[in-house]
């Protein structure tokens, strides 16, 4: 069973996903004295946290378990928030669901693999980069350095990598790399909202216009002085997004 926390009560229900190397706790921020009226359900993708890894690996079937643990909780309706890659499985999600999908919020989404992290799912040679990368002190340290310097900011990219199961963040990637997002996704006609940092990275800049020519009703948001963290340093202004706009 996939492991979800549950922030408050209300009967407006954000369901979150999680990016790449993370967990649900990414999304505590946003719990911090929520409206009355908010239920935030963020979830451990299978195979992170207090998640299982998936019967299969495979995006369709990590995206059914996904529907299947919305589905548990009864809801009627939800917005959907992804977080860098967890805005795909977002996506992918509300095609599956149920339940109605009021809204769906991409924050700092890609919408492919950048080619800096390509080259982990290179064959033998990807395996042995990403264990230098990841799976040392001294490589973490340069991978930060090195994402610093792409995107502007002092955030610590590399230190969840610590304590995570390598193999599968690994099977993410390469799932990921998989993914073609006009062809796997395809319409939706539900009120996409988009929210990057300002001085993120350039992928995810570049997935905000590919995103918005596959779908124009798309809208997007710039969260001043931050990186590819929003959640960290503009979760103030993620929550006025989240949970006021809706209500417009």
């Amino acid at each position: 069973m996939i492991y979800g926390k549950q922030y408050g009560q209300g009967e407006r229900f954000f369901v979150c996903l999680h990016g790449w190397g993370g967990g649900h706790r990414e999304f505590a921020p946003l719990a911090s004295k929520l409206p009355e009226d908010v239920c935030l359900l963020s979830f451990d993708l299978p195979g992170y946290g207090d998640s299982p890894p998936p019967t299969e690996w495979s995006i369709e079937a990590i995206v059914e378990e996904l529907a299947q643990a919305v589905r548990t909780r009864h809801i009627l309706s939800c917005t959907l928030v992804g977080f860098c890659s967890g805005a795909i499985l977002s996506l992918l999600l509300a095609r599956k669901l149920p339940v109605e999908v009021v809204r769906i919020i991409l924050i700092d989404p890609f919408a492919y693999v950048p080619w800096y992290f390509r080259l982990f799912v290179a064959g033998e040679f990807g395996r042995r980069a990403y264990a230098t990368t990841f799976q040392t002190g001294p490589g973490r340290i340069i991978t930060d350095w090195i994402l610093k310097r792409a995107q502007k900011s002092d955030a610590d990219f590399t230190q969840a990598f610590q304590s995570l199961d390598h193999d599968v963040t690994l099977r993410y990637l390469q799932l990921f790399n998989q993914i073609n997002v006009a062809r796997d996704v395809g319409p939706i006609p539900i009120p996409i909202h988009i929210v990057h940092g300002e001085t993120t990275f350039r992928a995810v800049r570049q997935s905000t216009g590919i995103f918005q020519q596959i779908w124009p009703q798309a809208t997007v948001e710039t969260i001043r002085g931050v990186g590819h963290l929003p959640l960290v340093k503009g979760w103030r202004q993620l929550r006025r997004i989240l949970f006021e706009a809706e209500m417009v």
